[in-house]
């Protein structure tokens, strides 16, 4: 019998280079298949990390070599690799130049094992395709971030958003959709972020998370959700959107929305006060929250029906 698992982490490995507004560089293997891998295996759920690297350009196995998760690699020609220019202290405008690409991942290329769900952390345009989650989708439910749909590699590096032209196409698939405000943005050309998450849910996915730098909202068809994010510092902010959604959707496999986004963003909230992956546990998740409820009134998730309907 296949070893079944309860997340399984997709997405090529990055040698990043991050540069603050102060011009001091940080480089580090990373990627959102890092990001997420770690949330959710140091959670506690069981958990297999599927990634891509060129073994000649990088130590691929190095980053997971304490994670309790199985790690499934393949070789590629080229590791991804990107370099992050944060203009601004709090890390919200960057500009963002590729230095490398992995090459696509394939059916062929899935690891023979069950998981309940399939999550593609991918990084550019061309990582994934939509036939690619629809055969994930005969095997689990099916978790995309949709950064790796938007973002196109132009021909001179820099890295741009465009929308992805065969959404209504994949989307009902989908069982849970990340994206940030302006990834919702152009998605659906709505501000908004309610009215973004109700168009995205119209189109067929079934729950969808908007991550914002205030808070992390959640729209199921039937009510929205949402819950402030409260780091008392950004030194971690990379890989925040990675984390927040890794820690929702393994929480939600045994809990409802409102307790899964709790603890999701006081999870990014706490792994944003440190750089790198989260490498606490889901004990340092629940202390955090009490802490915060008794120290800055954090209240958790507040819970609204969609009128609209």
């Amino acid at each position: 019998m296949k070893q079944p698992f309860d997340i399984i982490v997709i997405g090529p490995l990055s040698l990043d280079r991050n540069i603050d507004h102060s011009g001091e560089e940080r480089r580090e293997i990373g990627g959102a298949v890092v990001a997420s891998g770690f949330a959710a295996a140091n959670t506690g759920s069981k958990t297999a990390i599927f990634t891509k690297f060129n073994p000649d350009e990088v130590d691929g196995l190095s980053v997971f070599k304490d994670l309790d998760a199985e790690v499934f690699t393949a070789v590629c020609k080229n590791t991804t690799s990107i370099q992050n220019r944060y203009l601004t202290a709090d890390k919200e405008r960057r500009v963002c130049t590729s230095l490398g690409r992995c090459d696509p991942f394939l059916e062929s290329d899935l690891p023979d094992v069950q998981a309940d769900i399939w999550h593609f952390a991918g990084l550019t345009y061309g990582d994934f395709s939509g036939e690619l989650f629809q055969a994930a989708s005969a095997k689990g439910k099916v978790a995309v971030d949709v950064q790796c749909l938007l973002r196109h590699i132009l021909p001179d590096g820099r890295m741009d958003f465009f929308d992805w032209d065969k959404k209504e196409q994949f989307l009902p698939i989908i069982d849970y959709l990340k994206t940030d405000a302006a990834e919702a943005e152009i998605l659906t050309g709505l501000s908004d972020r309610r009215e973004a998450a109700h168009q995205l849910h119209a189109w067929g996915a079934k729950e969808i998370m908007i991550t914002h730098n205030t808070e992390a909202l959640i729209y199921d068809g039937d009510a929205f959700y949402t819950c402030p994010l409260i780091p008392r510092n950004l030194s971690g902010r990379t890989g925040r959107g990675d984390t927040c959604f890794a820690g929702y959707i393994t929480k939600r496999r045994t809990q409802g929305i409102a307790e899964s986004l709790t603890f999701a963003s006081a999870l990014v909230s706490l792994k944003m006060e440190s750089p790198g992956p989260f490498r606490g546990s889901s004990d340092d998740v629940l202390r955090y929250i009490e802490d915060a409820r008794l120290e800055r009134g954090f209240n958790g998730t507040v819970t609204q029906k969609d009128d609209a309907k």
